[in-house]
C-alpha cells in the first residue's frame, strides 16, 4: 500500500522534472530516489511532510487506502488549489489536514519551488471549519514568504475526526468513554462481593 501511493505512472512532480511515477528529490541531500525511498529517510530524521499539488487533488483516489498511504508515507497537510471531494474527507479520517491556496495566492504566484521547508501557524491554537492558517515557506537561501491558505476542514464531525489524530482514534476513544461507567459499576459490584464473602467467610462452616 504504502510503496504504491504516489507510484501513478503518469504522475509528474516538479520536484524531479523529465522523469515520470513515483520518483521525487530529497531535499536537502538534492537525490533522486522513489517518494517510497526519500519518505523513509525523512522519517529517520523526524521530519513530517507536506504535499502541494494543483486542482481536483485526488481525483481517482477515492478509496480510502490512498488517504491511509498518504498518512502512512509521513504526510501531515496536503496543500492543493482544490480537493476531490472523497479523497479530501478520507484525508481528514486519517489525520492528514487538508489546505486550500486562496485565489490570489497561488504556488506560481508566490514563487515556490518545493525546496523550501515549511511551517504552519494556527493550529496550536485550535482550529475551525474554514478557518485561514499562515504558512511560511522558508528558502535555502534564507529568505521567506507568509501567506494564508484555507483549511478545508468543512464540518463539525470532520473537525473532531481531526481534533482525534483520525476517524479510527475518534471511534475508538468513543468506545472508551462510553464503556467507562460500566466498568467502574462493574468494580463496584465486584467490590461488594468481596465484602459480603468475606464477611461470610467466618462463618462458612
Amino acid at each position: 500500500m504504502v510503496r504504491g501511493t504516489f507510484a501513478n505512472v503518469r504522475l509528474q512532480n516538479q520536484l524531479a522534472p523529465g522523469t515520470e511515477g513515483g520518483v521525487t528529490r530529497h531535499q536537502p541531500s538534492g537525490e533522486l530516489s522513489s517518494i517510497f525511498e526519500a519518505s523513509e529517510r525523512y522519517a529517520q530524521d523526524g521530519v513530517p511532510l507536506l504535499v502541494i499539488a494543483g486542482k481536483e487533488y485526488g481525483s481517482g483516489s477515492s478509496r480510502d487506502w490512498a488517504a491511509k498511504g498518504t498518512f502512512m508515507l509521513g504526510v501531515k497537510a496536503v496543500l492543493a488549489r482544490s480537493f476531490e471531494r472523497i479523497h479530501r474527507s478520507n484525508l481528514i479520517g486519517m489525520g492528514v489536514l487538508p489546505l486550500e491556496f486562496l485565489a490570489d495566492r497561488e504556488f506560481e504566484t508566490l514563487g515556490l519551488t518545493g525546496r523550501e521547508s515549511f511551517t504552519i501557524s494556527g493550529i496550536e491554537s485550535g482550529l475551525a471549519t474554514g478557518q485561514r492558517l499562515t504558512v511560511r515557506a522558508s528558502a535555502e537561501d534564507g529568505t521567506s514568504v507568509d501567506f494564508d491558505v484555507l483549511t478545508r476542514i468543512d464540518t463539525a464531525v470532520e473537525l473532531e475526526y481531526y481534533r482525534h489524530g483520525g476517524i479510527l482514534q475518534y471511534v475508538l476513544r468513543e468506545l472508551l468513554r462510553d464503556a467507562e461507567p460500566r466498568l467502574v459499576a462493574t468494580s463496584a459490584e465486584q467490590a461488594a462481593s468481596a465484602v459480603v464473602s468475606a464477611a461470610v467467610a467466618p462463618n462458612g462452616n
